[in-house]
């Protein structure tokens, strides 16, 4: 009989080995515990050496855990990653070049996990072209150190999609709820699942091994088979933490995993100030029964005034990690929905994306230049990389592009329902150029997308591939407070509306009545 349990089977993992890693920020998923493991070993022994690391999402507390772990000297030769926000030091050993680094797509990364396990040649989408990802521009590259073997550009019956290419994996370090004698994995306790089938599949295909973090493990044949996710015949070892927690907020929150329902009224209410402000004017663009996803940061903001105004009913919020239905959670734990109708595996949800399934999408933005391009990925020292942006931004019907007006100490009073900007941010936002492509305007103009930037004092619009500023809010100087701080000319509306005075009151919106003024 095969021998899965196992205390630590990290003396597995080779020099040179690639591995893929699942989790999501906040925690989610994140086998952490395993990587202890690994660094406690080479930090012993030196090895495993030269690492490649491939992950989807981000993993980290941006301190210790995560891949925060593997950055140790000679650990890790190169990481493929979609989301790098939450492991500081790794990012800024790929900057440096101290290691061979990719940004590639969420979506494209945890598709292609699905590639290389039924041994195709590799991954076909558009999703990337025209941005950085795509190699004419930089091809997702991160330094000059790093290789342009990963990415090309094919021409399939006269159209133009990326190519990434499939590679081996030698192991996976996964997370579920409970394993049983024999290796199967439920996931019964869990807000999502991620792409662990698919990794756990590439993996095994590729001849690696398969190593599973629970919580919990029980009796062969206990399991509820319709919860079980990854079944034993692809799990080499599982390691048991008793201590493990369903996400850094909480060990377990039942709301979250849909074994309950909590009143999504219990929310807290935004407090009214900037983020309010900008949510608020994008949950204006809400209707009913839209499909909506909600990107990290400012965009979780929209959730909860949806919640706020009693409209969650209306739509069917969807999030890149899995879960469909429910409200987005705010903060760290984004990827978790409190009281979803379903939790899909995150290469079928990105299948829905990258097919046109999302009606809107509300996602945030560091940079817009004059050309409506948009950066999230990477600007001054920082990299935060592109997660599900691309995949997201590039394929949705319409998106609505959310930030402040400007960054760094940006004070604004609300005064009556006019808005003052009591001391302006350090940084302007709307550049003639921005310093990395994460969303082309051109491509979106190409495509007929609509596409909306909103601030907290302005709104524009993308039209005929250029900035076009249609709305200002009510107290707001247009030379003062807008055009002094853009680096070049929008184009300007000529019926200019001044924002709905509502945005800037306390108390409800009363957006269900709005929606049927419209």
């Amino acid at each position: 009989m095969k021998q899965y349990i196992a205390k630590d089977a990290t003396e597995h993992v080779r020099d040179k080995d690639t591995i893929c890693i699942s989790g999501s920020g906040g925690g989610l998923l994140e086998p952490d515990f395993i990587l202890q493991a690994l660094e406690r070993r080479f930090l012993q022994t030196g090895h495993p050496l030269d690492l490649t690391i491939v992950h989807a999402a981000s993993l980290g507390d941006s301190k210790e855990t995560g891949l925060n772990r593997l950055t140790h000297k000679g650990m890790v030769e190169r990481i493929i990653g979609g989301h790098w926000g939450w492991s500081p030091r790794m990012a800024e050993m790929a900057l440096t070049g101290e290691i061979e680094a990719y940004n590639f797509p969420q979506g494209a990364i945890s598709l292609l996990f699905r590639e290389i396990a039924a041994k195709r040649p590799g991954l076909f989408t558009k999703t990337g072209l025209h941005t950085f990802v795509d190699p004419r521009v930089e091809g997702g590259r991160l330094n000059e150190q790093t290789p342009p073997e990963i990415v090309s550009v094919k021409e399939i019956e006269n159209e133009e999609y990326l190519f990434f290419k499939s590679f081996p994996i030698n192991a996976a370090f996964l997370v579920g709820s409970i394993a049983d004698e024999n290796g199967n994995i439920s996931f019964e306790h869990e807000a999502a699942c991620l792409d662990t089938l698919a990794m756990a599949m590439a993996a095994h295909n590729s001849g690696g091994r398969v190593f599973v973090q629970v919580k919990k493990i029980v009796p062969a044949d206990t399991l509820d088979a319709r919860l079980v996710r990854i079944p034993g015949i692809l799990v080499d070892f599982v390691i048991e933490n008793p201590h493990q927690w369903q996400t850094y907020e909480g060990e377990y929150n039942p709301a979250f995993s849909g074994e309950k329902r909590v009143p999504v009224n219990s929310l807290i209410p935004l407090p009214l100030n900037a983020r309010e402000i900008i949510a608020r004017r994008a949950a204006l663009e809400l209707k009913p029964d839209l499909v909506v996803n909600l990107g990290f940061g400012m965009p979780d903001g929209v959730a909860a005034v949806a919640a706020e105004e009693g409209i969650s009913n209306w739509l069917h919020f969807t999030v890149e990690q899995g879960p469909v239905g429910g409200v987005p959670a705010k903060g760290a734990i984004f990827g978790v929905s409190i009281n979803p109708d379903a939790i899909l595996d995150m290469p079928s949800n990105f299948d829905f994306y990258q097919g046109g399934g999302l009606d809107l999408a509300v996602l945030s933005f560091a940079q817009v230049d004059n050309e409506g391009n948009v950066n999230v990925s990477k600007f001054g020292n920082r990299l935060a990389g592109c997660g599900g942006f691309v995949d997201i931004s590039q394929n949705a019907k319409k998106v609505v592009f959310v930030g402040t007006f400007t960054a760094g100490g940006l004070e604004i009073e609300i005064v009556k329902g006019n808005l003052a900007i009591k001391r302006e941010g350090k940084h302007k936002k709307i550049l003639k150029s921005v310093e990395q492509i994460t969303f082309s305007g051109q491509y979106a103009f190409d495509n007929n997308q609509q596409v909306i930037y909103v601030t907290e004092r302005a709104v524009f619009k993308l039209v005929s591939g250029k900035l076009m500023l249609t709305e200002i809010a009510p107290g707001i100087d247009l030379e003062k407070d807008i055009l002094a701080h853009i680096d070049f000319m929008p184009e300007m509306s000529s019926d200019i509306k001044i924002m709905r005075e509502g945005l800037y009151l306390t108390g409800r919106l009363g957006l269900d009545q709005i929606v049927e003024e419209d």
